[in-house]
């Protein structure tokens, strides 16, 4: 290997002679998912290795390139010429080599969403999602949410004791998601609860995910018949002239998407101000406003910590890594968080940098991520006013994550608080008469499966991108 280092994304272009590293396709790569060292770590011990860009190898013995540095990060979301979305342009896929059983066909294979499509196309389906979201009243919004934030604690306020994770950052983002996508409020919980069961792939995880299909063909159906002013309707309308498989695709998408990481993006916030006493000091003190603190929350634990598809088009010099065309790259969010380069200290407080990769980048870039910070600032604040002593429960030693291919969800965060009765009724903005009351968690829906406790099997982002039922 060359000792210069190369200009990232530099085509064709001097490049690692044949003996180098760079070419030993099957050779010298790390087994990426059958290590027992935690993500965080693994990715720290490759970069001391080989740097920013390294070369792993995935079930099926199919080689890949996992982009570590933040700036080769930033070159491959901002260039989708070279770094394409579609799967279909994926050695393995063209050769043959993904297998109906391997595990990365969920995630990988081509489907007709924005986040598969590039060129044209891309620019259509984007053009009537961003276009539809642009359309949601945040200040309407923000109302909902307290609302709803208020409800839940009333819920477990006179026991002293809850789960956030299962008691409030779960439900709160399907009853507001629900809400802005035209959904009855008494079909939130469950369509949520059923998002969260494919997510943890249960043995009721196919069946929770017809659930969820049947749902948003159902709202295509009703919001064609009659139009109102949500996101479904909104996306109809949309002068892209969306089929209607693309619109219950692209709902499907963004409500599994919305919902998934904005409960990760709620339990991260709320573990580290219950385990960090200088960062809850600082809300505490006013130093630090919640706003900016989600800011260190996206640096430091990102919703989405592995973006896995994206594919070169052509040969390419990323870092110090020859990357050929058809070469599949994935990129590891949560280390380009922590690259070195730009984040020498990692101690230093990230308060108000949006520079962050949390949210992606480039054409790509989640066009819904305000509407997430949305959730999460305004719900946190209503938790921690109305709950000023709240205490975690357990060590924080005891926490239990669930590490996947491309997340680490928090699985569950108790506490314990002075137990307070439930607000008075009629405090506080009182939404639309149908949205009043946040149907029971525990209330029945035989359509949908209440396993939540079996082992996760599959990702989130294997439920999101996987075949329609």
């Amino acid at each position: 290997m060359t000792n210069s280092p190369h200009p990232i994304g530099t085509p064709s272009a001097p490049v690692p002679p044949p003996g180098c590293p760079a070419h030993a396709h099957g050779t010298g790569r790390t087994r990426l998912l059958e290590s027992d060292v935690p993500p965080q770590e693994l990715h720290e011990r490759l970069r001391t290795e080989h740097g920013s860009v390294v070369p792993v190898l995935l079930p099926g013995d199919l080689e890949a390139w996992l982009v570590l540095g933040y700036q080769e990060i930033q070159h491959v979301l901002r260039h989708p010429k070279q770094f394409s979305c579609d799967s279909r342009n994926w050695t393995a896929v063209q050769l043959g080599r993904l297998t109906p059983d391997n595990p990365l066909r969920p995630l990988t294979e081509y489907q007709p969403l924005v986040a598969f499509a590039d060129g044209d196309e891309h620019t259509r389906l984007r053009a009537a999602v961003a276009a539809s979201l642009e359309q949601f009243s945040r200040h309407g919004m923000r109302r909902y949410v307290r609302h709803y934030t208020n409800q839940l604690i009333d819920r477990f306020a006179a026991s002293g004791r809850a789960d956030l994770v299962a008691d409030f950052a779960e439900p709160l983002p399907a009853m507001v998601l629900a809400k802005q996508f035209g959904i009855p409020a008494d079909q939130a919980i469950p369509l949520g609860r059923a998002v969260r069961d494919m997510v943890r792939g249960t043995p009721t995880a196919l069946e929770s995910n017809t659930f969820v299909v049947r749902a948003m063909r159902d709202l295509v159906h009703t919001k064609r018949a009659a139009p109102g002013k949500d996101f479904a309707s909104w996306l109809l309308a949309h002068e892209s002239a969306l089929s209607d498989v693309e619109a219950e695709e692209h709902l499907r998408h963004a409500m599994v998407a919305g919902v998934e990481n904005t409960v990760n993006f709620v339990a991260n916030t709320l573990r580290v101000a219950l385990t960090d006493a200088r960062f809850r000091g600082n809300l505490a003190g006013g130093t630090m406003p919640l706003w900016e603190a989600l800011d260190h929350v996206l640096w430091q634990a990102p919703p989405l910590a592995l973006i896995p598809n994206r594919w070169a088009t052509d040969s390419v010099v990323l870092g110090d890594q020859r990357i050929e065309a058809g070469d599949m790259v994935m990129l590891a969010l949560t280390a380009g968080n922590r690259d070195p380069r730009i984040r020498p200290d990692l101690s230093e407080s990230m308060q108000g940098n949006r520079s962050h990769l949390a949210f992606g980048g480039g054409p790509h870039q989640c066009p819904g991520q305000d509407i997430g910070r949305g959730i999460a600032e305004t719900g946190i604040e209503t938790l921690l006013g109305r709950l000023p002593d709240i205490q975690l429960a357990v060590p924080e030693t005891e926490l239990p994550i669930e590490t996947s291919f491309i997340s680490s969800p928090l699985g569950a965060l108790p506490v314990a608080f002075t137990a307070r009765e439930p607000q008075p009724r009629g405090s506080g903005a009182a939404p639309a008469p149908e949205a009043q009351q946040v149907p029971s968690a525990a209330s029945p829906s035989p359509a949908v499966p209440s396993s939540p406790a079996a082992p996760r099997r599959r990702s989130w982002w294997a439920s999101l991108f996987g075949r329609r039922i």
